[in-house]
């Protein structure tokens, strides 16, 4: 049986073992929140994309965002009609007022969205279908129960039987219901109410809507669909099918904004914490045993061997270093998700890329520590 060299020589040392671990845990914890981190914003920035039920949408082309959509005309949606395939035909409208917390008085920017309560399949959130016949009273909203804690407790109070009414853009509105979407970097919290609360609480017309969803029969193409679409309309809306509205958030929040950018800046800071850390600890164990490697050369054995003794340890700090770091996130992940209501989880995916990433870190430290290793002369060293 052959002598397991490499983790004898990590395992001699238990303190720079220790530390060794400690480090690679560090980097792999920087690895994930900032993948985590990154793709909680895209997940959140879709969220009322995803459980938006229809298969081809209508949004100005001058919305860059769901944070930032212009009106465009109701009438885009009727003419939709006019396709033989079209099933239903549904405006949303979204905007943003400040909600005054009923607890402490303080104000926050809340998103306010307002839909055809006749249609009971147009959202796939739970909390929405129960509760239409609330948002058919005057005034009467449902509250996000994901949305942030500045908002105020609403959910405990609803619950607890309490009347929850409070001020949003300067009226009077009433908690009627609770459904669940969730808070994104882009809105903190959601209120949903039909059309006519939308108008009265915003005084828009209600000719100009933000979303038309359109949803096609059954077996209908909606790709040739938005194709056929896109050349009766008049320019002044842009035609999508759902995955391309969804992409077309994504795209913002990736390309339009910062944030992508920093984000995956942090995550290759990570990286590079983590090489050097590595390499300063293969490349101490290897001057440590520089005298032990010039006696294996003189023995016979050869160069290749003795840089795989160092790859193997390598690939062995990876994979211990790598363990501690990922129970570690997912503690981070569950904290933070307590406090942003992002939806911060651990995936296999991200999971398995952290650790590919680990491995190649080590891997590139075990590449640059192994030119000391060229220096084991036994000629030089006896």
């Amino acid at each position: 049986m052959k002598i397991p060299l490499a983790w004898l020589q990590l395992s001699h040392e238990k303190i720079r073992l220790l530390v060794a671990i400690a480090g690679i845990s560090f980097a792999d914890i920087l690895m994930f929140m900032q993948l985590g981190f990154r793709d909680a914003l895209f997940d959140s920035a879709v969220k009322f994309h995803v459980n938006v039920q229809g298969d081809v949408f209508l949004v100005s082309p001058q919305s860059t965002s769901l944070i930032a959509m212009k009106t465009f005309s109701a009438r885009r949606l009727q003419q939709a009609r006019s396709l033989d395939n079209v099933e239903s035909i549904n405006p949303i409208y979204l905007d943003f007022r400040f909600w005054k917390n009923p607890e402490n008085k303080s104000t926050r920017g809340i998103m306010v969205i307002g839909f055809n309560p006749s249609d009971d399949k147009l959202f796939a959130m739970p909390g929405i279908k129960e509760n239409l016949p609330k948002i058919l009273l005057p005034n009467s909203y449902l509250f996000d129960t994901k949305s942030r804690a500045q908002f105020g407790d609403v959910k405990k109070w609803f619950d607890a039987g309490q009347k929850v009414s409070t001020e949003v853009g300067n009226r009077k509105v009433t908690i009627g219901g609770l459904f669940e979407m969730g808070a994104s970097f882009g809105a903190d919290g959601n209120i949903l109410s039909s059309d006519t609360n939308f108008i009265r609480l915003t005084d828009r017309d209600k000719g100009l809507i933000d979303v038309g969803v359109i949803r096609l029969t059954p077996g209908s193409d909606a790709k040739v669909t938005a194709e056929k679409l896109a050349k009766i309309l008049p320019n002044d809306v842009r035609v999508f099918t759902k995955t391309e509205f969804i992409d077309f958030e994504r795209k913002y929040w990736q390309e339009g904004t910062s944030i992508g950018f920093i984000f995956t800046l942090g995550t290759v800071m990570g990286f590079i914490v983590g090489i050097v850390i590595v390499y300063q600890i293969l490349y101490t164990d290897v001057a440590d045993h520089l005298s032990e490697y010039a006696t294996l050369k003189a023995m016979g054995y050869t160069d290749w061997y003795l840089l795989s003794v160092v790859f193997q340890e390598a690939i062995i700090l990876s994979i211990v270093g790598f363990m501690p770091g990922m129970f570690a996130a997912v503690g981070l992940y569950t904290l933070t998700r307590n406090a942003t209501s992002l939806p911060l989880l651990m995936t296999v995916a991200r999971a398995t890329q952290v650790l590919l990433l680990t491995v190649i870190m080590c891997l590139v430290s075990g590449a640059i520590a192994v030119r000391k290793l060229r220096a084991a002369d036994p000629a030089d060293m006896f």
